[in-house]
């Protein structure tokens, strides 16, 4: 039986190497038309099926691993990873490097499937802080990968970023069989494919009006029907799923009262996130003429942005002491805390290079504890059979967060803009205002994170976790 210390190491690579997709394409982002002869329009899914792979397959996938083994679906989606990264690598046209970011997108699964096997494998001792670490890799993986991938895209080919991934994702595969046990707790049934199914085509519809509705109009006919189409079949869907007596996620599981404030909650703290993502390197990147840039290099502003991950990092094993203390209630309330102030920073202090750093810094410590505590919240609450699916709705619900988030910026520093020299310059009142939204998707955590009960009911309880 190896170490456990090793087992936690591997699973948090994997969870750094899966948050790592996210951020891959970033410093080519703008550059894709001209490399890949399309349209703005066209080259925005090279990052938009990868959030709606991940979104989609992440729930499944935790299914699956409750049914037929955690290390083994692990296994399986870092093979996604491999082949979708070689196939991005050989791409010269647009379709080859979709194809390619939508199997990447596929591996985000390995975060929540990692967290359930430490419930699996550890002492009550360690699992806190171990869960804590495998859940920052959500947030470090992107904050840390983004100076990467500059790096490289900087003195090198582009495709290259795409074979590092396919060598990380080896790696990654290699560690997990030799490190990772075998999953012995399975849930015995077959699985729902029709619930499956249903809720792939109700989430495709629901967050391509989110990342798309920007650019196709609100109201537009496309986005209408996708919007209405997506709740209507997940309408359908959730029906379904109580009637069958083997259905794809409990939901009667998922509408427990700690569990639901948790999903909720995980939204605002994904959106609370990902805006610094989305709206950070903007700032940093613009020209100085500009009125609203500070004139940074990629690599530059990927280095201000980059201690946030660090954070994450370093605090997962206090992380995980404080939630045995305090309790993961106490340590989610923390972290919304913690990115309120960061955002309250920047609107009163101002949008210099220093201002930024620090808010990093505090959006690090919101992330590093809100991510600790959540699936701590989810696992006391659920039994142990429904823990892979369980955490992999947990991880919806973020990527709804970050997706939502990433469509809002977008939104309003465009409506904000202004052309300057054939470039769209937001104005820094666009950016305020993005601020404010942020910090109000980080209260929204706050204020239903206090209504998470302190103690779960009873009939709830796993004596492995903190109460």
């Amino acid at each position: 039986m190896p170490r456990h210390g090793a087992i936690v190491a591997v699973l948090a690579l994997t969870g750094l190497a899966s948050s790592f997709m996210f951020t891959l394409v970033v410093p080519i982002q703008a550059e894709l038309p001209e490399l890949l002869g399309a349209s703005r329009e066209d080259t925005a899914w090279v990052v938009t099926v990868t959030l709606l792979v991940a979104a989609i397959t992440t729930p499944i996938a935790g299914r699956l691993g409750d049914m037929y083994g955690k290390r083994r679906i692990v296994l399986v989606l870092l093979v996604l990873l491999i082949i979708g990264s070689v196939i991005a690598a050989f791409s010269t046209s647009l379709i080859g490097v979709i194809i390619g970011r939508a199997l990447q997108g596929a591996v985000v699964g390995v975060v929540p499937l990692g967290i359930a096997i430490l419930r699996d494998v550890l002492h009550t001792s360690g699992v806190n802080s171990a869960i804590a670490l495998i859940s920052a890799t959500l947030g470090v993986g992107g904050a840390l990968g983004l100076p990467i991938s500059a790096f490289i895209t900087e003195f090198a080919d582009w495709h290259i970023i795409f074979w590092v991934a396919a060598g990380i994702g080896a790696v990654c595969f290699g560690l997990v069989l030799w490190i990772v046990p075998v999953s012995v707790l399975r849930t015995p049934g077959s699985f729902d494919f029709v619930g499956a199914a249903g809720l792939a085509v109700g989430l495709t519809g629901i967050l391509l009006v989110i990342s798309r509705g920007n650019e196709w109009g609100w109201l537009s006919p496309a986005t209408l029907a996708l919007g209405l189409g997506g709740i209507v079949v997940l309408l359908i869907w959730g029906w379904y799923e109580l009637q069958i007596a083997e259905p794809l996620l409990d939901l009667r599981v998922a509408a427990r009262r700690p569990v639901l404030l948790t999903n909720f909650a995980s939204i605002g703290m994904g959106f609370a996130l990902f805006a610094s993502n989305v709206v950070f390197p903007q700032i940093l990147e613009l020209p100085v003429e500009t009125g609203a840039g500070l004139g940074l290099s990629l690599i530059a502003a990927s280095l201000v942005v980059m201690p946030a991950g660090l954070v994450m990092m370093v605090l997962s094993p206090v992380s995980g002491r404080l939630a045995g203390v305090i309790g993961p209630r106490a340590l989610l309330i923390m972290g919304a805390v913690a990115l309120v102030a960061a955002y309250a920073f920047v609107l009163i202090a101002g949008n210099g290079v220093w201002q930024i750093f620090v808010s990093n810094i505090l959006i690090g410590i919101g992330i590093g504890f809100g991510f600790a505590a959540m699936p701590m919240l989810i696992m006391r609450s659920v039994p142990q059979s429904e823990t892979g699916a369980s955490n992999g709705l947990n991880a919806l619900f973020r990527s709804l967060g970050t997706s939502t988030a990433a469509a809002v910026m977008g939104a309003v520093l465009a409506s904000s803009s202004t052309v300057q020299d054939g470039m769209q310059i937001p104005s820094a009142a666009g950016f305020h205002l993005t601020y404010i939204l942020a910090g109000a998707g980080a209260v929204i955590a706050l204020l239903l994170a206090l209504f998470i009960p302190a103690h779960p009911a009873a009939e709830e309880r796993h004596p492995s976790l903190p109460r």
